[in-house]
């Protein structure tokens, strides 16, 4: 039987290296079939938890934010791209796009988890690529519904959870539990409650270090 590991994957579906690092990860996984298993969870961890309705555009967020200028954000933009193509996630080219809050993601994110960790890493999944591969609007509920579908879960119930408000406090309880642990920065990859990976590392990295904590049972 091959040694279980448990990891949470600490991220935001705002954050273009989240969908690089899961990716990452999930082709390793797929090098390590039947040698190690995994019991995944994505926990919630919002990049900009202030961002008002409508969002902001891309390029005004980031100058704001980090003080770069169009040009650096280009190129960090065809890089990112470049490691998603990597490991199989495509990025859209074309368009500057905007940022959003990404609460309403987050609260259909924990209803999923609640369901069955495959459902929720299929929302997941749907919603990165929602919003970097087809650059939709991750506060528009017709979008996150449509990822609901796309993940075999029920849209009536998903449209129930956001309209209700259900899962705000679990949410802000795991944001903040995760806080207190020192995160401050996705993807943050920790397995079984004391190893952590951070950053959209390549597929060898996560390899060669899941491997070596199966072996070590760790």
């Amino acid at each position: 039987m091959p040694q279980t590991l448990k990891i949470d994957f600490v991220s935001d579906v705002a954050c273009p290296w989240c969908a690089v690092g899961l990716a990452s990860l999930e082709t390793a996984l797929r090098k390590l079939d039947g040698e190690v298993a995994v019991e995944m969870h994505f926990q919630p961890f919002e990049l900009n938890p202030d961002m008002p309705p409508g969002g902001q555009d891309v390029t005004e967020h980031l100058t704001q934010k980090y003080g770069s200028t169009a040009e650096q954000q280009a190129v960090a933009r065809e890089g990112i791209r470049k490691r998603g193509e990597e490991v199989g996630f495509s990025f859209r080219k074309e368009g500057r796009g905007r940022v959003y809050n990404t609460f309403d993601a987050h609260r259909l994110l924990h209803w999923a988890g609640l369901q069955g960790a495959d459902v929720q890493r299929k929302l997941k999944m749907a919603l990165l690529e929602a919003y970097h591969g087809q650059g939709r609007s991750m506060e528009d509920q017709a979008v996150l519904l449509d990822a609901v579908t796309q993940a075999g879960l029920d849209r009536a119930e998903g449209e129930t959870v956001l309209k209700e408000g259900r899962y705000a406090q679990e949410v802000r309880a795991t944001e903040q539990h995760f806080q207190s642990l020192g995160i401050r920065a996705v993807p943050s990859v920790i397995i079984n409650d004391r190893h952590l990976i951070q950053g959209g590392q390549p597929p060898e990295m996560f390899e060669q270090a899941l491997r070596q904590l199966a072996a070590q049972g760790e």
